[in-house]
């Protein structure tokens, strides 16, 4: 089961209990990431704090509360700053070689219109695929009038995949592009991440988005109750909006036309996947109307193309250092601000429900 943090206070104070609350699983990720480092990535450690250090200073100025943050978690949980810099910049410094080696990794990620789903609820969430010894937690944060309930990794700032008071909420996908390069310090994504997760409209958190440049290519699906849901395409130089298509949502790890974006997208036999998954998933969801959040669990235990399903599983025919699955699944209504989550491959793992105390 997943464990939840209850944050409160200034973003260093935050910073600090997550760090004293989860010592043992950040130490347990930054000897995975620092691994993956250097087998994956075919980075040394010399060189990724190099990198980290370059990106330290960009943060500093970038996002002054991630920076405060990033100093919380360091002191709490007794780890080296810049090695917690690493971590927080991983994909940063991961998908940059992912798209030099024409890779692409993560998630299946979806929204549904009220129009579409029980109670008239707008719904949203994925699957996240990723390195399977990963440890995350859930965060409960509260700063002034902003309540966020969000998963994230351990020792990574704010979160990737939740919702907040205002009604809003966020998932993510990674893409690649030939375009995607570390040193143009662009803002990090998980610093993108935790500020869209504090936004209290939608138009500001595509603002988060669109405000560049980047350093590599990434997907975000937002989605604002009374406001509606809208997925960006992020390459390094440039970004586009899409909007629902019949009352959905959905994106795997592929631009839908990369051609749109006047990017190259490196050619790699993983895409096919990518594209499976997404028909898939949007199969799945046009297969009954409205749609519950227990038809939600079922369709996220999906695994039509198993391994590399909709609920992923490692492919033992890769090497130990390159496995893949599953690692958390999510499900929001964002109505309710209420979230299901799941801690490993939703098959074999349950929903635990968390909801916010303000709505």
């Amino acid at each position: 089961m997943l464990p939840l943090i209850e944050l409160k206070g200034t973003p260093f104070e935050q910073g600090l209990r997550h760090g004293q609350k989860a010592r043992a699983r950040i130490q347990h990720n930054l000897s995975i990431y620092f691994e993956r480092f250097q087998t994956e990535g075919q980075i040394p450690r010399a060189e990724v704090v190099r990198r980290a250090e370059a990106y330290w200073q960009a943060i500093q100025t970038q996002s002054p509360n991630y920076a405060h943050t990033l100093r919380g978690i360091a002191q709490g949980s007794g780890c080296d700053l810049i090695d917690l810099v690493a971590l927080n910049v991983r994909y940063e410094l991961l998908y940059h070689q992912f798209a030099a080696k024409a890779l692409a990794h993560g998630c299946t990620s979806f929204a549904i219109l009220p129009e579409h789903s029980a109670y008239g609820h707008l719904v949203m969430g994925e699957n996240w695929d990723w390195i399977p010894q990963v440890q995350g937690l859930i965060l409960h944060e509260l700063e002034g009038d902003l309540e966020t309930l969000c998963f994230t990794e351990a020792g990574i700032a704010g979160g990737k995949i939740g919702l907040n008071s205002y009604g809003l909420g966020l998932a993510i996908n990674g893409l690649v592009s030939a375009d995607d390069d570390w040193s143009r310090l662009g803002k990090p994504f998980h610093v993108r991440c935790y500020e869209i997760l504090r936004a209290r409209d939608l138009d500001h958190a595509v603002k988060i988005i669109m405000e560049g440049p980047r350093a590599c290519s990434a997907n975000f699906l937002i989605a604002q109750v009374d406001t509606g849901a809208v997925d960006v395409e992020a390459a390094p130089l440039a970004a586009r909006a899409l909007a629902p298509e019949g009352g959905l949502l959905t994106h795997t790890n592929h631009f839908l036309e990369a051609g749109a974006l006047g990017i190259i997208e490196p050619i790699t036999e993983k895409t096919p996947h990518s594209h499976h998954r997404l028909r898939r998933i949007r199969d799945l969801l046009c297969s009954k109307h409205p749609l519950s959040v227990n038809d939600l669990k079922r369709y996220l235990r999906d695994h039509d193309g198993y391994p590399y399903s909709v609920c992923r599983h490692i492919d033992e025919c890769e090497p130990p250092g390159e496995h893949y699955q599953t690692v958390t699944s999510v499900i929001m209504d964002l109505h309710e601000r209420a979230l299901w989550i799941s801690d490993g491959p939703p098959c074999e793992s349950p929903y635990q429900e968390f909801r916010l105390q303000r709505a």
